[in-house]
């Protein structure tokens, strides 16, 4: 397996720079550091890697990207703060955790709008035909920084001690989540009782029984080891997690345009071949956790119980002009209108 995803790394690096030749950038040496809000070896890291190679081949050395894993720079609040002020340049991070500064992108966390197949492409057509995107790069300009793209990270799956089958299972459980006001409401729909908690904390939260599940998707249960202290992983189609590679807005704006394109291009260009990554790491990392804990189980929720789940999300919908901010409404219009006219252009029903 370790085998087949390294070949699909050099399958996908190949299809991203092979455009673009060594060199040829001839403007300023920059140094930036990149903060990932991931482990050594988990996708934004992995990706932020990438990158950071990329640009150094195409600009022949001059642009030299130093990527921070998870932890090294502070905790993932820490660093969204930190691309904003500046300190650093880059920060890999997700709609969620980055809400606390661009509230707008909280509306990526709304649950049950994107399908349930073919994410990556849908992703893939919403930044290079979509209205969505240039609307979420103004809200985040507003606040210092610039979206590059937007990145699928695979589903979101509940852990939890007990068996969660139906509504009711999840009635009272205390669920630890990303930091978004948002992501609250949705799990609070569900009868959950939502716990937002720092990353490195949620093992021991799990551990010491201070929250009875998490939320997050399979490579980081299995990185993370949260499947050590939880019985049951279950999946509500609900949510798919979402990168958001971002750059601070000063940083960014007095880039040469060369350099500014072949960043964009770079992050546009690997949605569907790390869609295809991460698809391929999560299959990979759910069979390990299941040899080296047999008795954990997963389930995927039945289609009349997932849409008992999606009737009580679409009650949250109207709430996020309000926690959104201004310009909310025009950016869920948006969102809505790309996903539907990118299912029609791919064929999802």
């Amino acid at each position: 397996m370790k085998r087949i995803l390294s070949i699909a790394i050099i399958i996908a690096l190949t299809t991203i720079t092979g455009m673009t030749v060594a060199g040829a950038y001839d403007g300023k040496a920059v140094k930036a550091k990149l903060a990932s809000e991931e482990i050594e070896g988990d996708f934004m890291t992995v990706w932020a890697r990438n990158f950071a190679d990329h640009m150094k081949k195409w600009s022949g050395g001059k642009i030299d990207v130093e990527v921070y894993p998870y932890g090294t720079l502070g905790a993932t609040g820490d660093i969204n703060e930190l691309a904003q002020m500046g300190v650093v340049e880059f920060v890999f991070s997700d709609y969620a955790w980055i809400s606390s500064f661009v509230p707008q992108a909280q509306v990526l966390a709304l649950n049950y709008l994107f399908p349930t197949e073919k994410v990556p492409e849908v992703l893939d057509w919403m930044i290079r035909n979509g209205e969505f995107m240039p609307l979420m790069e103004k809200a985040f300009r507003k606040n210092g920084l610039v979206p590059l793209s937007i990145m699928f990270e695979g589903w979101q799956w509940m852990t939890s001690k007990k068996p969660v089958n139906s509504l009711a299972d999840v009635k009272g459980l205390k669920l630890r989540l990303m930091s978004s006001k948002l992501l609250v409401e949705d799990y609070q729909a569900f009868g959950a009782a939502p716990t937002p908690m720092n990353y490195g904390e949620v093992y021991s939260g799990l551990q010491m029984g201070l929250i009875d599940g998490q939320v997050n998707p399979l490579f980081a249960i299995y990185s993370m080891k949260f499947y050590e202290v939880q019985n049951y992983c279950t999946q509500l189609k609900s949510e798919p997690f979402i990168g958001i590679p971002t750059v601070n807005q000063k940083f960014f704006d007095g880039l040469p345009e060369e350099a500014q394109q072949e960043m964009r291009r770079f992050w546009i260009d690997a949605i569907i071949p790390a869609g295809k990554w991460i698809t391929e790491r999560n299959a990979a990392d759910k069979e390990k956790m299941m040899k080296a804990k047999p008795e954990l189980k997963f389930t995927v929720l039945d289609d009349a119980t997932i849409a008992q789940f999606k009737a009580k999300a679409e009650t949250i919908y109207p709430m996020y002009t309000k926690i959104g901010g201004p310009g909310s409404q025009a950016m869920l219009d948006a969102l809505l209108n790309d996903i539907e006219n990118a299912k029609k252009a791919l064929n999802i029903d």
